[in-house]
């Protein structure tokens, strides 16, 4: 694509009144964006039954986004950049099926990863700390196993599954798989701003998509569109924590509107964050418990996945019981937590400790990484001891 046809897909993608269903009609019709332009108003108003005035006119801001884009593209960068269009035969064909697929896709990474198998792993942005490290082991495992991991980069739950994605990749284990963000935010405009550093890990290792201009901010309204992205590049999706009303339930949504399955990971019946996974199954999502559940119930091939017994690992043990340490070895403090948040008064009573004893053993175990510091001075085991 040279420059006068990227300028002619920024003037189509930037007509106001122009959604992505009458461009896709419009392009049937005339082939290309610049033949759009090029045809009558009597012509175009054949195709849509009205004609949109605007398209007569290049908006303004056109020339400005022209630069940025191109400049972005053609410039140098520690990754591979390019934009896809709907014409460009590496966009993404899961895409393609979706209802409304975006006109231009901003890509910065690994395209190959848009052709392996995906799953989507989202979930709460307030996420406790067994959620995240849910998050973050299962992705670790699907990568390992050559599965592509799909999440939006917001925080809790969606950064720490795109860990978990790259943890493959840093150890060397990558067959295929390592993980996908899509941005509800221009590619120059990285929200939350901390997870700069991630994204930049990502467009590196990884894959970073937006359909929005380069430099599009932070905007309520996009976050929700981004979502229909992450649903359809996967072949499921998984939620790991939720509240009802949430990002992560619209994802479940849309993933089960275009037919693709929707699984989630139980929690505590006391856990605000598990409500929504718990909504999901009562409506049918697939209750996992590990990985391999996640790989066989999308009929994925489950022979790079590991075992508990074989790599220690978190996903698949997340529910193992808190009494399965070897005899001697049993903390009685964890094996009083369970994986449910706790307050220090339950706990003392659970372990018959005193306030100062209990108070100097969950600060080590919290300084050991193995139990965590929740709001409201609760406290919730992390992983598996």
């Amino acid at each position: 694509m040279d420059r006068t046809e990227l300028s002619a897909w920024l003037r189509l993608l930037m007509t106001p009144g122009v959604g992505p269903l009458s461009a896709r009609k419009l392009l049937a019709a005339f082939g290309s964006p610049q033949a759009v332009f090029d045809a009558s108003p009597a012509a175009r108003r054949a195709v849509l039954s009205r004609d949109i005035t605007a398209l007569s006119t290049p908006p303004e801001g056109l020339a400005e986004q022209l630069d940025l884009s191109w400049d972005w593209w053609q410039g140098e960068a520690l990754a591979e950049r390019t934009i896809l269009t709907l014409a460009d035969p590496r966009y993404p064909a899961a895409l393609l099926e979706a209802a409304d697929p975006p006109l231009l896709l901003f890509a910065e990474g690994d395209l190959r990863l848009l052709r392996t198998p995906a799953v989507a792993i989202v979930g709460s942005r307030h996420a406790t700390a067994q959620g995240e490290e849910n998050a973050r082991a299962f992705a670790d495992v699907l990568s390992q196993a050559g599965v592509t991991v799909v999440s939006g980069l917001a925080r809790g739950i969606d950064a720490a599954a795109h860990e978990g994605g790259l943890a493959a990749v840093a150890e060397g284990g990558r067959d295929g798989g390592s993980t996908i963000a899509v941005l509800g935010t221009g590619l120059l405009q990285i929200y939350p701003k901390g997870h700069t550093a991630l994204a930049r890990r990502i467009g590196q290792h990884g894959l970073l998509l937006s359909e929005f201009l380069l430099d599009t901010p932070a905007l309520r309204a996009n976050f929700p569109k981004r979502n229909r992205i992450v649903a359809a590049l996967s072949r499921g999706t998984l939620v790991v924590e939720a509240a009802v009303q949430s990002g992560s339930l619209i994802t479940a949504r849309l993933a089960a509107e275009m037919g693709r399955e929707v699984l989630a990971i139980p929690g505590s019946i006391h856990a605000p964050q598990a409500r929504g996974c718990h909504a999901l199954i009562k409506q049918g999502a697939k209750l996992v418990e590990t990985a391999q559940d996640v790989m066989e119930e999308l009929r994925l091939d489950v022979a790079g996945v590991r075992h508990p017994a074989e790599a220690g690992d978190a996903a698949d043990a997340v529910f193992a019981d808190a009494d399965a340490d070897a005899p001697g070895h049993a903390d009685p403090v964890l094996t009083a937590l369970g994986f449910d948040p706790v307050s220090q008064e339950a706990l003392s009573a659970r372990t018959g400790m005193g306030p100062a004893e209990l108070g100097v053993r969950l600060l080590e175990l919290e300084l050991l990484g193995e139990v965590a510091r929740l709001p409201g001075q609760l406290f919730q085991r992390v992983g598996r001891a």
